[in-house]
């Protein structure tokens, strides 16, 4: 045997109607895999042989019969070593079906343990009934009954190759994804329990700490990238023309090769979605939508006008939207009928579970960025009540948002702004505490940023309100490192500590009062600081990272 050798070999056998094509694609899907079928190697034969081969039940029966009298059951591996020598292939190669014990031998004894032999079962009412139901979708020509394709004496044999298979499935006590499930287990295709192939990037403050442009920076190191929250929270990447992300991953244009996630958690707004995903570029195949994500109406945008001056929400709907989907699970609980996105067809292109792109994600051991929104003092559960968003922002939160268990957390980076903010209610209400409010001028007296960059820049993404300043609060970065599992932060605007570190490349070229504040952070968080943002650009992003 010659050309590529297979890590695994999958070698399904069972009757007509036990399930053996749809196992075999629901593996291909699940782990990418060559799926080798026999009747096309059957087909291959006869071209070699000269022979002629109706595509009909009953003649592919014969001809295989005839093939392994011929070959003594080697054609099937004959044929496998001849596919796999014409090229690179995947480790995982799929071969559908056996039908004969000797076919298996010979398998086994040219890829040697790679072989895992699979039989499918189920009771002959159970397959008589699959066979009825059969469409003609495969163009083969079928027999008139089930009876009949087991009058064929291999057939009728194939329920012997349960002794020597490695896996016995009964499909009818089994769901096609029980079936799956089984198998892509007994092959080891899912990923250890002990795989961390998740970071998570979350808020550390009130919003706004500048996570678009951190996201931006890390999203051409990840497979996937994936979105909660909704299109309160806007995520501002440094693109030659500036662009604001309400709804997809931040690093949806820093890296086209990544798979883009919105989960289960997320609040949308359709037509601002489709707006982005048009402005973005972004392909059907790419990006997969939850089904389970909830729909923003009209409804809720009106519902949320009177926190707009209460508390200083953005007013996007999400929370009025989140609410209906508690509320909504009895039909009385609300006016506005709960739309998931599965009930819209403009989505329907893009819908997906999250947990089945992100379970095959893991089982490649592709690694995934998870972007959290707004900021941890934002937490509807501990932030200042009710001055907070509608969702726990914590890490905790956003994991349960996107589907994702904790077991999978590799790294937990909290980002923080060195002056961090609240946005400013139009009418003065306040919208929250911060600890030890300044004012602009003050920090263009400290840092030597120009007061009027300061007021033009710092104006809510969302909003368009004008921001409010406050000192750094050491005590809230300390509780948001703890509530968050933090392994690293993220420092950003050290401009406004000192516009000078605008031209840092390197830490070392930080001014000297900035790095003393790092390692002050450092000290606090407990964890150390390794990202720090200069500036708003596409290199503004100083890398101190071990990982």
């Amino acid at each position: 045997m010659t050309g590529a050798v297979p890590s695994k070999l999958v070698v399904i056998s069972g009757p007509v109607g036990a399930g053996k094509s749809t196992l075999a694609a629901r593996i291909s899907g699940l782990r990418e895999a060559e799926h080798i079928r026999t009747h096309d190697l059957m087909e291959e034969q006869a071209i070699a042989y000269g022979d002629g081969l109706a595509l009909e039940r009953r003649a592919l029966q014969e001809y295989g019969e005839q093939l392994d009298h011929r070959t003594e059951g080697g054609w099937v591996a004959e044929g496998v070593a001849r596919k796999l020598a014409e090229g690179a292939h995947p480790p995982l190669v799929i071969v559908d079906a056996v039908r004969e014990h000797r076919q298996v031998e010979r398998l086994r004894e040219a890829f040697g343990p790679r072989v895992t032999h699979v039989h499918l079962t189920a009771p002959r009412s159970v397959l008589s009934k699959r066979y009825e139901e059969r469409g003609d979708g495969s163009g083969l020509v079928e027999l008139g009954s089930y009876d009949e394709v087991a009058s064929n004496a291999t057939e009728a044999a194939v329920s012997n190759l349960e002794v020597d298979a490695d896996l016995v499935i009964d499909t009818e006590r089994n769901s096609e994804e029980d079936v799956a499930t089984r198998v892509a287990a007994g092959l080891g295709l899912y990923a250890s329990r002990d795989d961390r192939l998740v970071d998570v990037l979350i808020g550390a403050q009130y919003g706004s700490e500048g996570k678009g442009n951190i996201a931006f920076y890390l999203a051409p190191e990840y497979d996937v990238l994936v979105r909660v929250g909704g299109p309160n929270a806007g995520h501002k990447v440094p693109l030659p023309t500036p662009y604001t992300h309400r709804l997809l991953p931040s690093g949806t244009q820093n890296n086209t090769d990544a798979v883009i996630v919105i989960g289960p958690g997320a609040t949308l707004d359709v037509g601002l979605l489709l707006n982005e995903i048009a402005e973005c570029s972004v392909e059907v195949g790419r990006l997969f939508i939850d089904p389970q994500a909830m729909v923003i109406e009209q409804a809720d945008l009106e519902t949320e006008r009177a926190l707009v001056a209460g508390i200083g929400s953005t007013g996007k709907g999400g929370g009025s939207a989140a609410a209906r989907r508690i509320l909504g699970r009895h039909p009385q609980g609300v006016s506005t009928p709960v739309r998931l996105a599965k009930a819209m067809p403009e989505l329907r292109p893009y819908l997906k579970p999250s947990f089945e792109v992100l379970d095959r994600a893991f089982s490649r051991g592709q690694k995934v960025l998870l972007e959290g929104t707004q900021g941890t003092a934002l937490s509807v559960f501990h932030g200042a009540y009710p001055h907070v968003t509608s969702r726990d922002t914590t890490t905790a939160g956003t994991l349960a948002e996107a589907g994702i268990g904790s077991h999978r957390l590799r790294r937990t980076v909290i980002v923080a702004r060195t002056y961090p903010i609240r946005v400013m209610n139009p009418d003065g209400a306040s919208s929250g505490p911060m600890s030890q409010e300044v004012g602009w001028e003050e920090i263009s007296e400290r840092s030597g940023v120009p007061l009027d960059e300061l007021l033009k820049q710092e104006k809510g993404s969302v909003s368009h309100n004008q921001r409010r300043v406050a000192e750094f609060d050491w005590s809230l970065l300390r509780r948001a490192a703890e509530l968050n599992g933090a392994t690293d932060v993220a420092l950003t605007f050290t401009d406004y500590l000192d516009v000078q570190n605008r031209q840092a490349r390197r830490y070392e070229q930080l001014t000297s009062s900035t790095i003393e504040f790092v390692e002050e952070v450092e000290r606090v968080a407990g964890v150390p600081v390794s990202l720090l943002g200069t500036r708003f650009d596409v290199r503004s992003v100083i890398d101190r990272r071990r990982w």
